[in-house]
Formats: structure tokens, sequence, C-alpha cells
């Protein structure tokens, strides 16, 4: 009888340290995504790319192309349905160019055969982003006001001129937690940078850029 006593105190006491095993386990804490975090992104960019003779018949097409890269930042807030806001500010140095020839009319080239080249050298963005956390997943959607600053000249020896150019962008992305500080990014997005006239070069410039963005950060 002792003996039997004696197992089913142990067996009662496997079960109390098991069934608190489980307890704990379920009392685990999931990822968060509120804070701040700091990163650096590269990725590919092609768009259109067009500039129109002001008041005129002439225009260039141009179909830049590209690699960019530099650093982005912000902070997310994790609600408790799982919804997650945020504020990012990114800026990256591009190399996204494209050349076309120059038209007087359609179908009219100018005579020698000359290019204009329209030249994106670097962008920025302030957004603000909408997400869904699945622990260590978040989904999100981001847009806000895009810069950048864009050049344009050609090989027929004429001048050269650009301005700082303001749009806005829009984008999609996957951000995913690999540990608790280090968040690895994969993103899509639209820019269109608007367009402006130059007046003294009797110009009109436009510019649109699709991107794909890899990205790794540090949250805080």
């Amino acid at each position: 009888m002792k003996k039997l006593l004696l197992a089913l105190s142990f067996s009662l006491l496997a079960s109390s340290a098991f069934a608190a095993d489980a307890i704990i386990a379920e009392a685990a804490p999931v990822f968060s995504w509120t804070g701040g975090y700091i990163g650096l992104q590269a990725g590919y960019a092609w768009g259109d790319g067009n500039i129109d003779q002001i008041g005129g018949p002439g225009f260039v097409e141009t179909d830049p192309d590209g690699f960019l890269g530099g650093v982005y930042a912000g902070y997310n807030y994790q609600m408790s349905n799982n919804i997650v806001i945020g504020a990012e500010l990114d800026f990256v140095s591009a190399n996204v160019d494209g050349s076309g020839q120059i038209f007087l009319a359609p179908g009219v080239p100018a005579p020698g055969g000359v290019t204009a080249t329209e030249e994106l050298n670097w962008s920025g963005a302030a957004r603000l982003r909408l997400g869904y956390a699945a622990d260590r997943f978040l989904p999100y959607i981001a847009g806000g006001v895009a810069f950048g600053d864009i050049d344009i000249s050609n090989n027929g020896g004429g001048p050269s001129f650009g301005d700082t150019f303001t749009g806005w962008t829009i984008g999609v992305g996957l951000d995913y937690a690999m540990t608790d500080n280090l968040l690895l990014r994969a993103e899509y997005r639209y820019t269109d940078f608007g367009n402006e006239s130059f007046g003294d070069f009797g110009a009109e410039v436009d510019l649109k850029t699709n991107e794909v963005r890899l990205g790794i950060a540090y949250k805080f």
C-alpha cells in the first residue's frame, strides 16, 4: 500500500510539473513590433521618363534604370489587435539613368542622332506605414512624400540642367524579425516624382519609377 501511495505521489508531482511547464510555455511573450529601428537597403529601379518641349512638338522618351542604396529609419507601434502603425524616413544614392533620341516632332528625329539623358542622382521619402503583425512577420503598405534629384543632359553640346523634384510614393512590403533585434525586409514601391518646367531651356521634365528593395535593420 505504501508503495502504491508513493507511486501515486510521484505521478501527481510529475503531472503538476508538466502542467506548470505548459502554462509557462503558453504565457511566453510573443514578439512585439513596437519600437524604433534603423537599417541599410539596396535595390533596383526602372522607370518612365519624359522630356517635352514647352509649347512645341519636340520630345524625348527615356527608360531610366539602375541600382540604388542607402539608409532608412522609423518607428512602429503595435496595437492590441495586432495592427501596426508607423512612420519612416529613407534616403538612397542612385545610379538610375536612361537616354532617348530627341524628336523635333513625332517621326522627325533631330539631325545627327542627338540624344538626351535623364538621371536620378538620389531620392528620399517620408512615409506612413500600416501593417498587420503575424508574430514575426509584418506585411504592410506604405505611402507618402518623395523627393528626387534629377538632371538632364545631351550629347549635342547643349546645356545641362536639373532640380530637386517633389512627388509621391506608395508601396507594399514584408518585414521579418529574424531575431528580437534584427529585421529583414523586401519591398516594392512606385514613385511619381511629378514634373517641372524649365523655361530657360524650353523643357518640361517628369519621371516615374518602379523599385524593388531589400533591407536589413536593427530594432531598438
